[in-house]
């Protein structure tokens, strides 16, 4: 029996780390057994609200695979639109400013500590924040797919498709934009081996044009994501994976990290490097032939990730 949920918006007005002022309306979704240990969920910068299907939302959510790990009839959990997803604010938004505003969330609904924190990618950036800023609110921190710092290579990455999204701004094109540069982030959310498994084919014609086997899968994914994301909030979101920093050692929330073995993004010697600086703090590997995107595909591995670390919060109180 599917678990009943609340989805409300709640207007928000603060100073944003990167310099001035912001107002805004955080979407948030809240689903699970009242009374239940609360879970802060979170994803990439794609992901919504909306984590798993509910009685009173029933389509399935952005991390419909763990609804059995996330048990909301054992949990309560809370996840929220980005701010910024909405494409109304035009300055810099940093991991620690959904941080904050998460903790404005918490206030509102009258929790006064959460459970844990279970992010990855993007969202495991955002839930370092709010373990170095509210320590005393957060039980524990489950980070995937994340370290204290972006890679360079993969700023470079997202550099270039900020270009994209300002080809398509400066065409008044710009969910063209918007899908070129979801297309050329799929690069890096998977792997060479993933292509050479599913795309060794010999390319074909449309017209006189040459298209390689890959290329409408690539398509498919761009013009998903411009249906719906607009180019300045993708332009935001991207830049805060860029300004995202945290020093380790600040870090003082029982931990708990998980790096993947073919992860472009976010090498595995990153995550390691990061938890060996960490106090106390648990490291998994994900082996996966989907680089960035295990989170999302490797439904057994991350499930049982997820089911150890709540597991292991359960024993320590």
């Amino acid at each position: 029996m599917q678990s009943p949920a609340c989805r409300d918006d709640l207007r928000i007005t603060q100073p944003l780390r990167r310099g001035g002022i912001a107002g805004f309306k955080l979407r948030y979704e809240l689903v699970g057994t009242a009374g239940a240990p609360l879970l802060i969920v979170a994803g990439g910068i794609s992901a919504g609200c909306h984590v798993i299907a509910s009685y009173d939302f029933p389509e399935p959510g952005w991390w419909q695979s763990q609804a059995a790990s996330l048990d909301p009839a054992h949990h309560q959990l809370l996840a929220i639109d980005w701010v910024g997803a909405d494409g109304q604010i035009c300055l810099p938004i940093d991991p620690a400013d959904q941080a904050h505003a998460i903790g404005d969330l918490l206030d509102h609904l009258g929790v006064a500590r959460a459970a844990a924190f279970i992010g990855a990618s993007y969202g495991a950036m955002v839930g370092m924040h709010f373990a170095v800023r509210f320590p005393e609110r957060l039980g524990g921190l489950l980070s995937i797919s994340a370290t204290d710092r972006p890679h360079p290579y993969a700023s470079a990455c997202r550099a270039l498709q900020r270009k994209a999204l300002q080809l398509g701004d400066k065409h008044a094109d710009y969910e063209s934009g918007v899908a070129l540069a979801r297309a050329m982030a799929i690069l890096t959310y998977r792997t060479p081996e993933e292509f050479a498994e599913r795309f060794d084919a010999e390319p074909g014609f449309r017209g006189r044009l040459v298209r390689v086997a890959s290329e409408d899968y690539l398509d498919a994914h761009g013009e998903r994501h411009a249906r719906k994301m607009h180019s300045f909030a993708y332009r935001r979101l991207s830049e805060s994976i860029d300004l995202h920093r945290i020093d380790p050692a600040d870090i003082r929330v029982p931990a708990t990290f998980v790096g993947v073995d073919r992860d472009a993004l976010v090498p595995l010697g990153d995550v390691e490097a990061l938890a060996a600086n960490v106090a106390g703090s648990t490291l998994h590997t994900i082996q996966s032939r989907y680089g960035h995107d295990a989170f999302l595909k490797e439904e057994a591995q991350v499930g049982a990730i997820i089911s150890q670390f709540l597991d292991s919060l359960e024993t320590s109180r």
